[in-house]
């Protein structure tokens, strides 16, 4: 259900998207006169269909959900009855058509600041940014990060949330340069901050390494583990654990998750644990010997009980979420700075990455795209509309590169043009066209790749 899900996902999300595309190139050429023949959604065999209007324009969803088209009249692509010629694309103003091409990027840029609009007034949750464990003698100790601190603003940017944190980040780490963090300290001090991040920082963020490598992480609750129930016949109930037991240490050392408790018995089957458990306030040692089970084709323990977080956790983290909401007119004023600040930093790491200064592994396919379009589903409309917004802007971006087949490859040869006072040949059209039909498949195979890499 979870592929199918972000299967379904993906496919609203990118039918949606490409529909704003091209109804940007069909808006605008239908209001400068240019006669359209289709508009369609997807490539390759027509689904559904049906003709609209008086030019009786074919509207056409495809089998290929990756992409869309609109089929304009064109000497280049047949023959055009001379009542129609004044209708056809080829013969519109440079202007005119600079403008048709133009549309479709600028309906996803325009669609996108809409989006984090939206998102902005509808609010953004997020965990605060608290610091959790300091390794120390770590880069972050060196800086002065210490646990229980948060930080309250990167440079001049607030971060309620780490995601801010992120956003926020992404300008000094394509540079290498230090982070200037505003932070506070558990006593109620300010303290300014600069945390040195190194070379191949941009790398390490999106591989999700980036904290534990400068030796910090995010403040997550200490807590032990509650016993919710026993299973009969497993571990847990041949050492005598009941419902309710707390699960305070583990061969002397104190249980501060749920998550360890169970990293820990996982690495220890068959061996025998020492556990401290308080039970009706009274505290007691118990012998336990995980079961030996095989698991993703390793062996590990279970103790075959249903364990649970105390209640006083739930509550704690509450505290830790901090909602971004604003009015409509802020909303709209930094949904806009988004957008060209997304589209920006976009460019700037496709020229990092053409300089072999950022892993090309951080260009995603369609794989790694579905994913997250079902996991923002799932987190509910504010943030699959932020999704929505993220991918937008790459189209656009994308859409704008100077490479043949593009809409940026027929705005490079309408400034040709403009430069030259004449059209781009066709013969070298064609050239061009071979061209940019090679540096999108390399594109989408690298894409796939890593896609690829990342599933296995």
């Amino acid at each position: 259900m979870t592929i199918l899900h972000s299967i379904a996902a993906f496919i609203v999300a990118v039918g949606l998207l490409v529909t704003i595309h091209e109804f940007g190139h069909f808006w605008v050429a239908k209001r400068l006169g240019v006669k359209i023949l289709r508009f369609s959604i997807g490539f390759g065999r027509p689904l559904w269909q049906r003709r609209f209007g008086s030019d009786r324009t074919e509207l056409v969803v495809a089998a290929l959900p990756l992409g869309g088209y609109v089929k304009m009249l064109d000497e280049r692509e047949g023959s055009v009855a001379a009542a129609e010629l004044g209708r056809a694309f080829n013969r519109q103003a440079l202007w005119k058509r600079s403008a048709i091409v133009l549309a479709g990027p600028m309906a996803n840029f325009f669609f996108a600041v809409f989006a984090y609009s939206v998102t902005y007034m509808l609010g953004i949750e997020g965990i605060r940014p608290v610091i959790g464990d300091v390794e120390v003698g770590s880069v972050a100790d060196g800086a002065g990060l210490r646990k229980g601190q948060e930080v309250l603003a990167l440079g001049d940017e607030p971060t309620p949330t780490w995601g801010n944190f992120t956003e926020a980040s992404f300008h000094y780490l394509l540079e290498g340069e230090p982070l200037p963090l505003e932070v506070r300290n558990p006593d109620g001090t300010i303290a300014h901050l600069q945390l040195p991040v190194g070379s191949g920082a941009i790398d390490d963020m999106a591989g999700g390494r980036l904290y534990r490598k400068l030796g910090f992480s995010e403040y997550i609750p200490e807590h032990a583990p509650v016993v919710n129930r026993v299973i009969g016949g497993g571990a847990a109930a041949r050492a005598g654990l009941r419902a309710g037991d707390v699960l305070a240490r583990v061969d002397g050392t104190p249980v501060t998750s749920l998550s360890k408790f169970i990293g820990y018995i996982e690495a220890h089957p068959g061996q025998r644990i020492d556990l401290e458990v308080t039970r009706d306030g009274t505290t007691s040692s118990v012998e336990i010997v995980p079961d030996a089970e095989t698991a993703g084709g390793r062996t590990v323990g279970r103790i075959r009980a249903e364990l649970k977080v105390p209640a006083y956790v739930g509550e704690e983290l509450r505290k830790l979420v901090a909602t971004e909401r604003y009015d409509p007119l802020t909303a709209i004023a930094k949904g806009w700075r988004r957008t060209i600040d997304t589209a920006v930093l976009t460019l700037r790491l496709l020229g990092k990455m053409l300089v072999r200064e950022a892993s090309v592994e951080n260009i995603s396919g369609p794989i790694s795209i579905a994913k997250f379009a079902g996991e923002t589903a799932s987190l509910g409309l504010s943030a699959f509309i932020g999704f929505l917004a993220v991918v937008s802007v790459s189209l656009f971006v994308l859409n704008m590169l100077p490479v043949p087949l593009l809409d940026g490859g027929h705005l490079m040869y309408y400034l040709i043009e403009l430069v030259m006072r004449r059209p781009v040949p066709e013969s070298v059209q064609a050239i061009g066209q071979q061209v940019g039909i090679a540096l999108l498949l390399a594109l989408m195979g690298l894409a796939f790749y890593n896609d690829l890499t990342r599933v296995l």
